[in-house]
């Protein structure tokens, strides 16, 4: 008999709206802090300077209310698993409105503001199951709240590497959040139950075609902490990097998941 289809991870709503405050005031402190000199630094992130990464955050969180504002879809068009494959083919695009966005506006500070109050006002004045016409496609909100932790997760890391000394606390239930929906994407990606991966304290999935374990510790396991599998799972650290750096532990014959990785980029 197959296994019984695993239903799909449930986020609670409130704890989910709060991370992604949480999140975005922890950065929002950290770049009313930067220097011009810390602003005009490189990041990982191809050509964007650590200006242009700040700026770009604020888009994260802005598309929640500019999508808001639109018609709503008639029909949801993507489930939480599905948005990291989703958001590939899009970086140019990003990238454009990004350097438009910074040059538009030098005053960062202002720009956070704007973008939070907006955001709060979107919050207390649309529920949770309203779909949301964004580009990847049509979620409810809810759901899309849960991908702003990503998306807020993964840019305070870069911010972190970007400027010397800086550490931006991460929010433990974004941590949290983004840590398991990546999991569970790189599960839908290679449904399975020959491997377990776990981040913990936050995951633990199954995946990987092969003989499925029953009982006791499975034959082929992959675990590592919250921030290695992020990067990981963005293209942030290469698995062969991980791997050498002795930030994963990876034991049997399919527990090599670097066909599957990055998730998204």
């Amino acid at each position: 008999m197959p296994p019984a289809k695993k239903r799909p991870r449930s986020y609670d709503p409130a704890r989910t709206r709060a991370a992604v405050l949480a999140q975005f005031g922890h950065l929002r402190q950290a770049v009313r802090g930067l220097t011009d000199e810390q602003l005009a630094l490189p990041t990982r992130l191809g050509d964007w300077s650590v200006r242009e990464l700040a700026a770009h955050v604020t888009m994260a969180v802005e598309t929640v209310s500019r999508n808001a504002e639109r018609a709503e879809p008639a029909r949801a068009e993507l489930t939480l698993v599905q948005w990291p494959a989703a958001t590939a083919g899009r970086a140019a695009d990003i990238s454009d409105g990004t350097r438009r966005l910074a040059a538009e506006n030098p005053d960062l500070d202002a720009l956070y503001a704007r973008t939070e109050d907006r955001f709060r006002r979107t919050l207390a004045d649309t529920p949770g199951t309203r779909l949301l016409a964004a580009r990847t496609g049509a979620m409810a909100l809810d759901d899309y709240l849960v991908t702003r932790t990503v998306e807020l997760v993964v840019h305070t890391d870069d911010l972190n590497a970007a400027v010397p000394g800086l550490d931006v606390p991460h929010d433990r239930q974004a941590l949290a959040a983004c840590s398991r929906l990546l999991a569970d994407a790189l599960a839908a990606k290679a449904p399975g139950g020959a491997t377990e991966v776990r981040v913990p304290p936050y995951a633990v999935v199954q995946c990987v075609e092969g003989p499925r374990h029953t009982r006791g510790t499975p034959p082929n396991v992959v675990e590592t902490d919250p921030l290695t599998w992020i990067r990981l799972a963005t293209g942030r650290l290469t698995w062969a990097d991980a791997r050498s750096g002795a930030k994963v532990a990876a034991s049997g014959e399919r527990a090599d998941l670097s066909g599957l990785l990055p998730l998204l980029s």
